[in-house]
């Protein structure tokens, strides 16, 4: 029989967590029969973050997993009249221990200078020195190769240090103008314009964009979609976004003109597809407002006859309802809050837009998220002090690296 790769991982993880003290779980036969029914891999749906729904061994329907404050409560006749942790517990928190598991497999450490950042061969030397305006930059030559690199990976041809521009990149996303960012480095000693740091922006977001698009974020299988007025240019336009519900992952985004005519189903429709592309995978629930176009663009992109169905649940209110929308609004606000201060964009395809995308996913520490990143959760770790030098020049020397002919 043919087991395909993603399930033979799966099989491996799983079983390591169940193993890791067999004493344990030879003991229970609830335990036991859990990891089978997560290791089925179709049999739990997720609701919500507190509410999971697993099938019913026998084929009679299925039962609801509820977490009450820090305890797992089950419909199951098992749990219900002898208060036992049932098998439909145990098989949720075999899942969820598994996302955490798989979750920790992608991290994006620190450019190492005491390798070669193209062949990654250690056997290197200095290779004199290079001079600027802002200092002397130490060059390198790998004897493996014989490419020549220097420490300021990503930044060549700089005038300014990665320092001040990542900090600068930080202000902006954090809020600030870019006279504000201009002044603050000017308090460092960095003597720059507005416009170059707008160029900075648009350079190291395009670079940024291009490496982190080659990652899979292990999103959820509960999404939703939103959209939002801006004004480009001095005309309406809209923000259509597509966020994951459990992690806030800003999966995808299409700008628009409109949200009324016949054309908003097909913006929709690419938001969708972009969605698709980018988790490799549909979602089991979308969650939408009212807007006529999600639900033709549901239809078209996500929408299957094969088990299981996605799921479109329309007309989602800021309160009131248990599939409220708060989340898209949450993140409606914080794109309002940088809009604001830039009293509208420029153009369709600013950087901005990406560039706050980026800062979203991988940077902003959410207080919802107890001080982790959406890419966190989704199993995309950033390491080192400073994340913006970190991708940057590990998006850097991937550009670099030679492709195979």
């Amino acid at each position: 029989m043919f087991i395909c790769q993603g399930c033979q991982a799966y099989w491996l993880v799983l079983t390591q967590l169940v193993w890791a003290n067999p004493r344990e779980t030879n003991d229970d036969p609830r335990e036991t029969k859990g990891f089978a029914i997560a290791a089925l891999g179709n049999q739990i749906q997720r609701i919500n973050e507190r509410t999971y729904r697993v099938k019913s061994q026998n084929g009679n329907g299925s039962y609801l997993v509820i977490k009450d404050g820090s305890e797992w409560s089950c419909q199951c006749p098992d749990f219900q009249y002898r208060g036992l942790k049932c098998k439909h517990i145990w098989s949720v928190e075999f899942s969820l221990a598994l996302r955490e598991k798989v979750a920790s497999q992608i991290v994006i450490e620190p450019a190492n200078f005491q390798v070669c950042p193209t062949c990654h061969s250690d056997l290197i030397v200095k290779h004199g020195v290079r001079h600027n305006g802002h200092g002397d930059i130490q060059r390198f030559k790998c004897k493996s190769c014989g490419r020549w690199f220097v420490v300021n990976l990503g930044f060549e041809r700089m005038k300014a240090s990665p320092k001040a521009i990542t900090s600068a990149m930080q202000l902006y996303f954090t809020g600030e103008s870019l006279r504000n960012v201009q002044k603050f480095l000017r308090l460092q000693g960095v003597k720059v314009s507005h416009v170059s740091i707008y160029k900075w922006i648009g350079k190291y977001t395009a670079l940024m964009q291009k490496y982190l698009a080659q990652i899979t974020p292990k999103v959820s299988d509960t999404w939703r979609a939103d959209e939002m007025w801006l004004k480009i240019k001095g005309n309406p336009k809209y923000l259509y976004a597509l966020m994951d519900d459990e992690t806030r992952f800003w999966i995808a985004k299409e700008v628009a003109g409109d949200k009324f005519s016949k054309e908003a189903a097909d913006y929709a429709s690419n938001l969708f597809a972009e969605g698709k592309r980018i988790a490799g995978k549909i979602p089991l629930t979308l969650i939408t407002d009212g807007l006529h176009a999600y639900h033709l663009a549901w239809k078209r992109e996500l929408h299957t006859y094969r088990r299981p169905q996605a799921k479109h649940i329309e007309h989602a209110t800021w309160r009131g309802q248990t599939n409220d929308n708060r989340k898209m609004e949450r993140l409606n606000g914080e794109i309002r809050d940088r809009e604001k201060v830039m009293r509208g964009l420029k153009k369709p395809d600013t950087p901005i837009i990406s560039g706050y995308q980026i800062y979203h996913n991988y940077l902003r520490p959410h207080e919802a998220l107890n001080g982790r990143t959406p890419a966190e959760l989704c199993g995309i770790k950033v390491e080192g002090g400073n994340k913006w030098l970190t991708i940057i020049q590990n998006a850097s020397s991937q550009e670099r690296r030679p492709t195979a002919l």
